[in-house]
């Protein structure tokens, strides 16, 4: 009797363990670039926290701002007393400091190198894993970026290796560590990589299903394509090119944005959406634009269903402005539900201080 009961418990706790893990999963980047991170982050709410950003120099990660970079890390992992299972992962890269990883992974001792800096962050500050943000190889990024053909086999090559040190620090200190990417939500991206290879050594891959734009006024996170204008970018079409490539939809993580993007129109606007740019104006983060907006002070606010994106656009200024709120954020976390996706992750937490997009994929997702 005494090893039945024995063994219903370990069965019981190994059910409990694999109903936690198959919860979609909640990750949001922390900027921590800037310098001291605001540490009001509500660690029950999230799942994974990546650490934004970790530089390349000379071939290695490298702690661009290592003073407040080492307070972030210790006050991050405090908020693990308050969420035994989240887990803190240092991103690499970014839009401005992704320049580098060509050189940096162009040959096996590069590459095993720079796995072997990476992880020695991991290990030292008693970090979960590591995520990659490089955008973008083989495809030019911010001026200046280092890209050639070889990234795309190198870009595989890079996971193997980060994957394999990993591992081998796993076997030292006994946990499980996360190996991520930011992927460009948009089919050129996977085009110029070899997403079906890549991510068998892959825990989630993390849609930038954001910052879509081109010369007119357009969502810059819609969930599917719109009627109201010729759009060829959309998170359902970013989805849909990853798993042809051969990813698993468990692995994908559908983005979402917690900021604005606004635009100043030309003078013969007519209804705003669709029409011609004039210049990017500074954005907002949505708490901003919830509370001072919508509706508010010239802005109106639009949602378009195809799409599943709102906007607002202020006749009187000409300008337009695209975001995620709660109705589109519950729109993807009902799709990445019926697509058994991975979960959701979002740019960034200080760009909603007031949570309201948190609040809801956590009532959706949780």
């Amino acid at each position: 009797m005494k090893k039945f009961l024995i063994f219903v418990l370990v069965l019981c706790s190994s059910v409990i363990f694999c109903t936690a893990q198959d919860k979609p999963v909640i990750i949001g980047y922390v900027g921590g670039y800037r310098g001291l991170i605001n540490v009001n982050v509500s660690a029950k709410k999230l799942s994974i926290i990546n650490y934004a950003f970790v530089d390349v120099k000379d071939n290695r990660a490298w702690l661009h701002r290592e003073a407040t970079d080492t307070v972030n890390f210790r006050r991050l992992n405090e908020l693990k007393k308050q969420n035994p299972a989240l887990k803190i992962v240092i991103s690499i890269g970014g839009w401005t400091w992704s320049g580098k990883f060509s050189d940096a992974v162009l040959t096996d001792t590069a590459r095993a190198a720079f796995a072997a800096s990476a992880v020695d962050i991991v290990r030292k500050y008693d970090l979960d894993g590591v995520d990659i943000d490089w955008e973008y190889p083989t495809i030019k990024g911010l001026d200046g970026n280092i890209y050639r053909p070889e990234d795309k086999q190198n870009y595989t090559l890079m996971f193997r290796d980060l994957r394999h040190a990993l591992d081998s620090i796993k076997q030292q200190t006994g946990k499980s560590y996360l190996l991520t990417t930011a992927a460009g939500g948009f089919k050129n991206f996977v085009d110029n990589t070899e997403m079906g290879k890549a991510q068998q050594y892959l825990d989630y891959i993390n849609l930038m299903t954001y910052d879509y734009s081109s010369k007119i006024a357009e969502h810059h996170t819609n969930l599917h394509k719109s009627k109201l204008y010729k759009g060829k970018n959309s998170a359902d079409k970013a989805v849909d090119a990853f798993i042809a490539a051969g990813v698993p939809s468990e692995k994908l993580v559908m983005g979402i944005a917690f900021y604005g993007r606004a635009y100043n129109l030309a003078s013969d606007t007519k209804s705003g959406i669709g029409d011609s740019i004039l210049n990017r104006d500074r954005g907002w983060g949505y708490s901003t634009i919830k509370d001072s907006l919508v509706n508010q002070n010239g802005y109106v606010e639009y949602r378009d269903k195809k799409a599943k994106a709102p906007y607002l656009y202020n006749a009187s200024k000409r300008q337009f402005i695209t975001y995620d709120d709660e109705w589109s954020v519950k729109k993807k976390c009902k799709y990445v539900l019926k697509n058994k996706m991975g979960g959701v992750m979002f740019w960034e937490y200080s760009s909603d201080p007031k949570e309201y997009l948190l609040d809801e994929a956590n009532t959706i997702l949780k």
